[in-house]
Formats: C-alpha cells, structure tokens, sequence
C-alpha cells in the first residue's frame, strides 16, 4: 500500500535552520519519493517503508533540538503525480 506524508518540523527555538535541513537530506537520502516546498517536505512510498523512515529521522530530529513539533499529514494513496486541474 502506497501514502503520501506532508511533514512541517516547527522546532521551537532560536537554532531552527540546522535539524531542519539536516532533516530533510537524510529523508533525501532514503531512495523514496521527496518533494519539498517552503512550508512543507512530502514524502511517497510504500507505507512500510515511510513509515520506518519518519519513525528513525522524527526521533533523530527530536534529540537535536531542545523543543519543537512536527505536523503529520497521512493520504492513503501515492499523489506524487498530482497536478491541478484548474
């Protein structure tokens, strides 16, 4: 089964930049289906495989920074081709 996760890392603190970027090059890193923006990484792939990836890297992230959140958003389905139609 395929998903498509959107993550927003909100570490709160004022040394922000470096867990987020270091954050997302390892996801870079996992062979799946990345897509970013400046709000917001999008990972696609078999749910198995997300979800082992986010598991790891969410609690590598959360030992770097001192406070911080993450918003997790699960689609169950692969929408990394999805382009709008208007």
């Amino acid at each position: 089964m395929n998903i498509s996760v959107e993550l927003t890392l909100s570490p709160l603190q004022n040394e922000f930049e470096e867990p987020i970027i270091d954050f997302i090059k390892k996801l870079r890193t996992s062979g799946l289906t990345i897509l970013e923006n400046p709000l917001s990484t999008q990972v696609y792939g078999d749910y198995d495989k997300v979800m082992q990836l986010l598991n790891s890297e969410i609690k590598n992230v959360f030992e770097l920074i001192d406070n911080g959140l993450i918003f997790i958003k699960i689609v169950k389905s692969d929408r990394s081709d999805y382009e709008p139609s208007f």
